[in-house]
């Protein structure tokens, strides 16, 4: 090889070390904003009743870039808190008021089955956003954590609409200077205050409705919170001294 094509040589190497993309520069692929690093990630903590209902959740959201896991020694940290349980029952209830107490973040409930009448306890406990666990899958998962992080709400359309009429409800007693009125009690309390009232027991009045115990209680639990009374014996005098029963 002469000198000269030693020097060809070497002014096309120089050339394409100057073209070549060097590694992150702009001329490489092009990232994605969520995929560097965990800027954007929303960080996440996953409590569930059992391991198997934690780990199904967790496999999913793994896969997503828009999650950040928690681990449980983190979970202080987090901005969402996701709780996946079969039924809201007594247990979870006071585990949602344990979590409202302990993390800043906001909450998030997977259910798998839930009762109407169950939507006020979850709204006294802090939760912003349901979805049924039929419903769980990859996207709404996260679509649920992020409008969660963006200070939204999510509710199943059934849920929505019953918490529209409640509110509606609770601003008709506001309004009404006389206090209970009939507009402030449903067709279904206003029985179950007249069966207390007859002395039957919550088994016995769950019978008689044909709905089950824990709705009973939380029908009657409502009663009593919406209208700031004591205890079941205080709102079935209320009631029958403004003629409502």
């Amino acid at each position: 090889m002469t000198s000269t094509d030693t020097t060809r040589e070497e002014a096309v190497t120089n050339r394409r070390a100057r073209v070549a993309p060097r590694p992150g520069s702009a001329a490489g692929p092009r990232v994605p904003e969520q995929l560097r690093g965990r800027r954007g990630q929303v960080r996440v903590a996953v409590y569930a009743e059992d391991l198997i209902l934690q780990t199904g959740v967790v496999q999913q959201l793994r896969q997503r870039p828009e999650v950040e896991l928690l681990s449980e020694s983190e979970a202080g940290r987090a901005e969402v808190s996701l709780l996946v349980v079969d039924a809201l029952t007594e247990t979870v209830t006071e585990h949602l008021r344990r979590l409202r107490l302990a993390t800043s973040g906001r909450l998030g409930l997977v259910v798998g089955h839930f009762e109407a009448g169950g939507l006020q306890t979850i709204v006294e406990c802090g939760v912003a956003a349901v979805l049924r666990r039929s419903e769980a899958d990859q996207d709404r998962l996260v679509h649920l954590i992020t409008a969660l992080a963006n200070g939204e709400g999510v509710m199943p359309g059934d849920l929505l609409g019953e918490l529209l009429d409640r509110i509606g409800m609770l601003q008709r007693t506001m309004l009404d200077g006389r206090g209970l009125t009939l507009s402030t009690l449903t067709a279904r309390e206003t029985e179950m205050l007249r069966l207390v009232a007859e002395g039957f027991d919550t088994s016995e009045i769950a019978t008689k409705t044909s709905y089950s115990e824990r709705t009973v209680k939380n029908v009657l639990h409502e009663i009593i919170t919406r209208l700031g009374l004591r205890n079941r014996a205080h709102a079935v005098g209320y009631a029958m001294r403004r003629g409502l029963i």
